[in-house]
């Protein structure tokens, strides 16, 4: 804060006051100052601050939270605060800031998202076991899968396994595409049935403690179309050759550019249409973006996605997807599922 010439900082984002003083409650804000950690919440979470962050100045409100961030600001005659605007409507912005009259409110430098986007080895532990129970319940899963299911029941079937396998809620929805579907990067599971000779594109993620996981893979049932099977050896090419690129210091554009420019190449190019990947941790689309629009360097500490995907529609799509730590030498990839064409068919 004092580099970037902050003297009080307001948090709108949850996970940003979680990563901060590990509070887990929600509707709140927490506000940051050079000596002093004030948090505004209410009634609800008294007993929670009290196991979580007991050091904390709490303010519990009665009235709205908008409201009470006016008043703690005017209260501790605060002449400028950055606040987290992407955290606030447009609404809650103009509220606090006609209420809090004499303090003026700027927007907060990344700060927190800078901060965040390094993991220690703690972060990389909880990651990891995030990633196994995905993993695990997949595995699980995939043994499961029968003609005639529906992909809402493999999408709810691969969820229980990572519920019964330790993980609180899926990181996000469960994507579950079979044959046409997999054409939409992000397919909402439906009741198209399981048949043979069905492509099913699965992404899912467990979120186990706070950490998330996120993989992709291709279940093919009794054999594998020709059409995707030609697709599916590009993107996994795409794939590797991405990957084998990442170090510390290499422009999110450059490592996008290799798995984009061979698809290209093969002639998918307009079929590839989202960015190469992104950061994973307490959200599951956090900074860094592993895209053709950004030209941040990587750093060692950083977990990123690698998932270059093809989509044609009315024949179906794949998309391949592992989670990689940039290392201070290069890459470890995170996640181990078999991704083979041939080891991909049940």
């Amino acid at each position: 804060m004092k580099k970037h010439g902050v003297t009080a900082m307001l948090l709108t984002k949850p996970m940003d006051a979680f990563y901060l003083i590990g509070f887990t409650g929600e509707d709140s804000a927490v506000l940051i100052l050079a000596k002093e950690v004030h948090l505004i919440s209410d009634g609800r979470f008294d007993e929670c601050i009290n196991q979580e962050c007991p050091w904390v100045t709490r303010w519990m409100r009665k009235g709205l939270l908008n409201n009470e961030i006016a008043t703690v600001c005017k209260t501790l005659k605060l002449r400028r605060v950055a606040v987290q605007t992407d955290g606030l409507s447009l609404a809650d912005f103009r509220t606090i800031d006609k209420l809090a009259k004499t303090t003026k409110l700027t927007d907060a430098p990344p700060i927190l998202e800078d901060m965040r986007c390094l993991k220690d080895e703690h972060e990389l532990g909880e990651m990891q076991k995030a990633i196994k129970v995905a993993q695990q319940a997949f595995i699980a899963m995939r043994k499961s899968i029968r003609v005639g299911q529906t992909e809402l029941e493999l999408a709810a079937r691969l969820e229980y396994e990572m519920k019964k396998r330790g993980s609180s809620q899926p990181a996000f929805p469960t994507i579950c595409a079979e044959g046409p579907n997999g054409a939409l990067p992000h397919a909402h599971p439906g009741s198209r049935k399981v048949k043979r000779g069905s492509a099913i594109l699965f992404d899912w993620g467990a979120r186990v403690g706070v950490y998330c996981s996120d993989l992709t893979r291709m279940v093919f049932v009794g054999s594998i179309p020709p059409k995707i099977g030609l697709v599916y050896d590009v993107v996994l090419e795409a794939q590797k050759r991405a990957i084998k690129v990442i170090k510390p210091g290499r422009k999110m554009c450059d490592v996008d550019a290799v798995a984009r420019d061979y698809i290209v190449e093969a002639g998918y190019g307009e079929a590839f249409n989202h960015g190469l990947g992104h950061g994973l941790g307490l959200d599951v689309h956090e900074s860094p973006s592993l895209s053709w629009r950004s030209d941040v360097k990587l750093r060692a500490g950083m977990v990123i996605t690698v998932e270059p995907g093809i989509y044609v529609p009315g024949v179906g799509g794949v998309r391949i997807e592992d989670d990689v730590l940039v290392t201070p030498d290069g890459y470890r990839v995170l996640s181990t599922l078999n991704k083979t064409k041939t080891g991909s068919v049940i």
